[in-house]
């Protein structure tokens, strides 16, 4: 893959970016906090972060195949950018900041889908795809870990103006990487199967992107596989969103709270990186569905309300299971039609992001009337279950040619 020009080139945007994005979410926590003093507007500049993806995920999903993708993904990122530098300026109302959080969350799904409908064209559609998402997710959760950690020293020696000011500049950076790393690729809706509409040039772009999600929900094979990659991250994330309340209930300080944070993306890029360089397709197509059910099999541990030790133990063994990823692009990627890979990816990409909302929110919700521990476990085992059915979905969908692998 990394003999691939225009590869390295996505790599490298993303890397910065995400870097940037994490340190910026840091920044503008610490300065919505500043200047209210309030725990819940310091809580909502994540929660903006996530929300809005629903909304460009559904009504903006047509951009990916409508326009040229690496024009779709640079001005994704100088708006991301200018919105980000908006928030530097002195005076800021702490709403205008809120606001301003949400366009880039109301975006991202549009880049993430444009970003990994154009990986099919860089790599080709067998399994260095599968590699290039497989290496972008371990680069998330990598810069995730580190970005963490550089957002708190930066913090100490900088304003959190001055930290967002960096992120800005990163994205631009991202940005000038993605216009002169990668190739202009006409829009895919003008190449993938045949003359285009007699209305496309016509079709409004809300109706296009409506359209286009019927169109994959009506297909019953993309409808499972998008409900896979959805339902397991949906219960995993339940138990991560309650360590700050199990960590106080086992007397943990914040070093403590910090490890078992660290737990699931470790387990997570361990697991990626061995399922990927050691396992080929045809291994890895095995693995898809026993491991997308039993990713959530670790969190019945909770039940036991385990130590310190043990809680991290699970949560590295819960995050191992990102790895029934890497069989489910390939499936999704052969099922979907190229003309409207684009707005799947988009569709997959924010609804996996608002199912993990969902998820939080129903974890932390139930938290406040059931002890921690007990949703945790609670959360394993219906995760387990629903996880099952939705696999027990995707096996009836299997093309028999391909069946054996399964």
């Amino acid at each position: 893959m990394f003999a691939v020009g225009e590869f390295r080139a996505v790599f490298a945007a993303h890397l910065v970016s995400m870097l940037g994005e994490v340190v910026g979410q840091i920044a503008l926590s610490v300065l919505v906090f500043r200047l209210t003093g309030s725990p819940l507007l310091s809580a909502l500049t994540f929660a903006t972060s996530m929300l809005p993806y629903v909304i460009g995920g559904t009504l903006l999903s047509s951009v990916a195949d409508r326009f040229p993708a690496r024009r779709v993904l640079v001005v994704c990122d100088l708006v991301h950018a200018a919105c980000v530098a908006a928030m530097v300026v002195p005076g800021m109302p702490v709403a205008a900041l809120l606001a301003l959080r949400c366009v880039p969350a109301a975006i991202s799904p549009v880049f993430s889908g444009t970003r990994s409908a154009t990986l099919g064209d860089i790599l080709g559609e067998g399994d260095a795809f599968v590699l290039g998402r497989s290496v972008l997710r371990i680069t998330a959760q990598t810069a995730q870990l580190a970005g963490f950690g550089v957002g708190g020293l930066l913090l100490a020696a900088v304003s959190p103006r001055a930290a967002l000011a960096l992120t800005a500049a990163a994205l631009v950076g991202s940005a000038l990487v993605l216009r002169f790393g990668t190739r202009r690729r006409p829009a895919r809706r003008l190449t993938g199967g045949g003359a285009p509409p007699a209305t496309a040039g016509r079709c409004p772009l809300l109706g296009d992107s409506l359209s286009g999600i019927r169109r994959l929900f009506a297909d019953r094979r993309i409808r499972a596989l998008m409900l896979l990659s959805w339902v397991p991250p949906m219960f995993v994330v339940m138990p991560e969103v309650l360590l700050t309340p199990y960590s106080d209930g086992l007397g943990l300080g914040s070093v403590g709270l910090g490890l078992l944070m660290c737990g699931m993306p470790v387990g997570a890029i361990t697991s990626e990186a061995l399922v990927g360089s050691l396992l080929g397709p045809r291994a890895r197509a095995r693995l898809t569905l026993p491991v997308g059910v039993a990713a959530m099999l670790p969190a019945l541990g909770y039940a036991a309300h385990p130590s310190f030790g043990w809680a991290l133990a699970l949560q590295v063994l819960t995050g191992c299971g990102i790895a029934y990823s890497l069989g489910l692009d390939q499936w999704f990627l052969a099922a979907v039609p190229d003309e409207l890979r684009g707005r799947a990816m988009t569709a997959m990409s924010a609804g996996l992001m608002t199912a993990q909302g969902l998820g939080m929110t129903v974890s932390g919700a139930v938290a406040e009337f059931v002890p921690v521990h007990v949703v945790a476990a609670t959360a394993g085992g219906c995760g387990a279950l629903c996880s099952l059915l939705v696999a027990l979905e995707v096996r009836r969908t299997v093309p028999g040619a391909v069946r054996p692998e399964v």
